[in-house]
């Protein structure tokens, strides 16, 4: 089956999934194994130095021919980065460097980032930012991004008290915005999949997910903690649904569909199958899936 959305008329992937841009596991090899396998894979810039990220983004066209993206994560003020505190000049200069690349799509996320959007499309290129809220969402369209990852509260990760559930975020930017919208949040199997599809979002970034495959820098013992999680424990719940401004220290409920370790073109093409079989079973008997 042929996939059609938004995104990947604009990403040119065969699939409409985003890779997500994990802080210290964004990385050449895991994101190539993503585009490789259909999707959107993402490298993320600040887990490299200026010079190490260019020569990552030749190995990163020494392993996959197929579309990927670059993750600029725009630190708040007052927030230290681990090398020291990162300037907008710092941001541009790897902008600059994978815009010479020939990347032409570019995720932003944690802090507003217009000036990174502004460059990007003076360049050609597409901007897709990342939000956990509503109004930062709409902000965000004004300003001119070509898409919105919008995070739901199932979501790991830097967590915001006043994020709502991945369902009511896609119905309502349904109604609300104009640009196309990725979902984000809890997503692991393919109904969750067809249903952010269906509830309107034109891709899903998969984050949690994916993060037990082989090819995921995350350690075999932290994968196998992680497939033994039970997110219907309270102890879970509460580190989930913590509802405050920070980070999680558990999983996304994703990986409550997660039960092994296996590689990841394995995932996504299980993804796809059982999601096209289930669209079958519905009785839709077209070849191509368009949203």
């Amino acid at each position: 089956m042929i996939w059609k959305t938004k995104i990947t008329n604009l990403t040119k992937t065969k699939y409409p999934l985003v890779m997500a841009a994990f802080a210290g596991f964004g990385k050449t090899k895991f994101a190539s194994a993503f585009s490789n396998a259909g999707g959107l894979g993402i490298i993320t810039a600040l887990n490299y130095n200026v010079k190490d990220f260019k020569n990552e983004l030749d190995k990163m066209n020494e392993l996959t021919d197929k579309p990927f993206g670059v993750n600029l994560t725009v630190i708040p003020p007052g927030v230290r980065f681990v090398d020291g505190n990162i300037t907008n000049e710092d941001y541009l200069k790897y902008l600059e460097i994978a815009i010479d690349k020939g990347v032409n799509i570019f995720t932003t996320s944690a802090y507003q980032a217009s000036f990174l959007g502004n460059r990007i499309h003076e360049a050609g290129c597409y901007w897709f930012h990342k939000c956990a809220l509503m109004r930062h969402a709409i902000s965000t369209e004004k300003e001119g991004a070509n898409a919105i990852t919008l995070i739901g509260m199932e979501a790991a990760g830097f967590k915001n008290p006043f994020q709502h559930t991945t369902l009511v975020n896609l119905t309502m930017a349904k109604k609300i915005l104009k640009i196309p919208v990725i979902a984000a949040g809890g997503i692991g199997d393919a109904r969750g999949f067809l249903g952010a599809l269906i509830m309107g979002a034109e891709a899903v970034c998969l984050g949690t997910a994916i993060l037990t495959t082989e090819e995921s820098p995350l350690s075999i013992d932290m994968k196998e903690k992680w497939l033994n999680t039970d997110i219907f424990d309270e102890n879970y719940h509460r580190g989930l649904y913590h509802l405050t401004l920070g980070p999680t220290r558990v999983p996304s409920s994703a990986i409550g569909f997660r039960k092994e370790i296996i590689p990841l073109k394995d995932f996504i093409e299980s993804l796809i199958n059982d999601a096209e079989d289930i669209l079958k079973s519905w009785g839709f008997q077209k070849e191509e899936f368009k949203t």
